[in-house]
């Protein structure tokens, strides 16, 4: 769980205390993507902590086209932001579009927003180009009574974000994965032992551990959680984490006296 500062949790109840009535009444009213925008960068200011004037830029240039909302921290750019008209539903098109901003300016991190609804996405710069998406939050259905819904407020808040929450809550997020999981299942020394351990507890009979392997992989572990970008990341980090903790062994030991070549193969005299 993510350590939040009293002063931004009191912060965030407050703002989304006031803002919750607000996105409601707009919802209601299906305001235009331009009035969206503008409560966008009041809740940004309000709730999440940015100075709306010196950090949250507008209509941020990208190659030819524009980004509605930039977040700009001591002159460097942190995230982007999409927005959408507050009755709209977010698609995979505008997912698609928010990525492509991000990947074409170079930016790891992307929002893409209707002011309801928050979906933080974490962009992997491999070729292609690939997305994760970190955190789905809908600001009309959290809670601020409950750890886990201020924990991913904290995520989009201005402190979050120079405390590196956002990388930390994903790698986290990542180490529970299914594909992290499968990774372990499959790639791990000892859980297959220990499940060769149990076969034979339980049938007394011992099966190799090729054999074991070769079961998890083809029925009972799903294909996509062992094929594709994310597996392989998964993999790679798992093999990281392997290689790092094991012990290193220890240097052999050696007499601190030199050997003298001159006696070292004379046998002792025999006492007479």
């Amino acid at each position: 769980m993510l350590s939040v500062p009293k002063r931004v949790v009191e912060r965030l109840v407050a703002g989304i205390k006031q803002y919750q009535p607000v996105l409601r009444t707009q919802r209601d009213r299906d305001v235009s993507e331009a009035d969206t925008v503008t409560i966008v960068k009041d809740l940004l200011a309000d709730a999440f902590g940015y100075d709306k004037y010196s950090e949250v830029s507008g209509e941020h240039a990208i190659r030819g086209t524009r980004c509605d909302l930039a977040v700009k921290i001591d002159g460097k750019l942190r995230v982007l932001l999409e927005v959408k008209a507050i009755g709209l539903d977010l698609k995979e098109v505008h997912v698609k579009q928010a990525i492509d901003y991000a990947a074409n300016q170079g930016v790891d991190w992307v929002i893409l927003t209707n002011a309801v609804r928050w979906i933080l996405f974490h962009v992997s710069f491999a070729k292609p180009i690939d997305k994760e998406e970190v955190a789905d939050i809908d600001l009309l259905a959290v809670e601020t009574r409950k750890d886990a819904d201020l924990e991913r407020l904290y995520l989009l808040t201005k402190e979050g974000l120079l405390k590196e929450a956002l990388a930390e809550f994903r790698d986290r997020k990542d180490a529970t994965s299914r594909f992290m999981i499968a990774a372990i299942l499959t790639q791990s020394d000892a859980v297959i032992a220990a499940i060769r351990k149990e076969v034979r507890r339980v049938s007394d009979i011992l099966v190799d551990s090729p054999v074991i392997e070769k079961v998890l992989r083809s029925e009972v572990i799903k294909r996509e959680l062992l094929e594709g970008e994310a597996a392989t990341d998964a993999a790679k980090r798992y093999n990281r984490a392997e290689r790092t903790s094991k012990p290193r062994k220890p240097m052999p030991h050696q007499d601190s006296t030199p050997e003298d070549p001159a006696t070292s193969e004379i046998d002792p005299p025999n006492p007479s």
